[in-house]
C-alpha cells in the first residue's frame, strides 16, 4: 500500500508545486484561515485515486464535508498543510496523508514538493526522509532545546486563545534555546522527528494537520501527548505536545499549569 500511496501523493505534489509558482486567488474560510483552488484540486485528485485503490478505507479530508464519515479505517488528508505559506511563497508547505486502521495510525506520508522532501513511516518500521532513517534529538537539557509552535486561527477572534498563546510563550521562551514558528504542523512534527527541533506544541489543530506527523515522530523515537501528558486523541484534544521524549515532562512542567 505504501508504494502506491507515495506514487499518488508525488503526482499530487506536481499540482501543489505548479500552484506555488503561480498567481493564486485566495478565499477566506475564516479571519485567518485561507483556501485556494489548489487545495481543492490536490484534495480532489487524492480522493479520486485513493477511493479507487484503497476501497477498504473511508476518506476524511480538510476541504470536504466529513459529517457523515466515521473515523475508523480512514485515510486522513490535508491537501496543503501550510496554505498561508503556500500563498505567500514560503516553502514550508506539504501534503499530509495519515492512514488509520481501527483508529490507530498505520501509515504516514508528509511530502513537501517545493523542497522535494518526502517523510514516511509505517507502524513498527521506523520513519524516513527521502530513504534515510530518522531519529529524534538526544538533547535532554531544556536550556539547549529548540522548540517549535504555531498560532491558532482563533487567535484573531478569541481573546482567551490569544492570551493562552502569549502566556505559554512567556513561560518557556526564557527557559529554552529559542522558539520557531514555521506555519505547518505536519512539517513541525517531522522536524522534531529528524532532530532539528526538540519539541513542538500547538492548540486547536485539526486531525488532518497531525494525523501523519504523529506516526512519523513516534516511529523516530519521539513522544506525543496532550498538555497534561496523557494520550493525544485525534478529533478530541485541544493541545498537542510532541517532543524527542527527553524534554517532554519538563516542557509541560514549565507551563505552570
Amino acid at each position: 500500500m505504501k508504494k502506491e500511496l507515495i506514487k499518488i501523493i508525488k503526482k499530487a505534489g506536481k499540482i501543489l508545486k505548479k500552484g506555488y509558482y503561480s498567481n493564486k486567488d485566495v478565499t477566506f474560510k475564516a479571519k485567518k484561515d485561507l483556501v485556494t483552488k489548489y487545495d481543492v484540486a490536490v484534495e480532489n485528485y487524492l480522493k479520486k485515486k485513493f477511493s479507487k485503490k484503497f476501497k477498504e478505507f473511508n476518506i476524511i479530508a480538510e476541504e470536504s464535508d466529513n459529517t457523515l464519515i466515521e473515523f475508523n479505517n480512514s485515510i486522513i488528508i490535508d491537501p496543503i498543510d501550510g496554505t498561508t505559506n503556500f500563498v505567500n511563497g514560503v516553502p514550508h508547505t506539504a501534503i499530509s496523508v495519515g492512514v488509520y486502521k481501527d483508529k490507530k495510525p498505520y501509515l504516514a506520508i508528509v511530502y513537501n514538493p517545493i523542497l522535494d522532501e518526502l517523510y514516511e513511516a509505517k507502524i513498527g518500521k521506523g520513519a524516513y526522509l527521502n530513504g534515510e532513517k530518522l531519529e529524534v534529538s538526544k538533547e535532554d537539557n531544556f536550556q539547549k532545546a529548540l522548540i517549535a509552535t504555531g498560532f491558532p486561527y482563533s487567535s484573531g477572534t478569541n481573546s482567551d486563545d490569544l492570551n493562552d498563546v502569549i502566556k505559554k510563550l512567556k513561560d518557556i521562551l526564557p527557559l529554552c534555546q529559542d522558539i520557531r514558528r514555521l506555519g505547518s504542523a505536519s512539517i513541525d512534527l517531522c522536524m522534531v522527528a529528524k532532530g532539528t527541533f526538540e519539541g513542538y506544541y500547538e492548540m486547536n489543530l485539526k486531525a488532518w494537520d497531525v494525523s501523519a506527523g504523529i506516526l512519523i515522530l513516534t516511529e523516530a523515537g519521539g513522544t506525543v501527548s496532550t498538555i497534561d501528558g496523557s494520550e493525544y486523541k485525534l478529533f478530541e484534544d485541544k493541545y498537542i505536545v510532541a517532543t524527542n521524549g527527553k524534554i517532554h515532562d519538563e516542557l509541560i512542567k514549565n507551563w505552570n499549569l
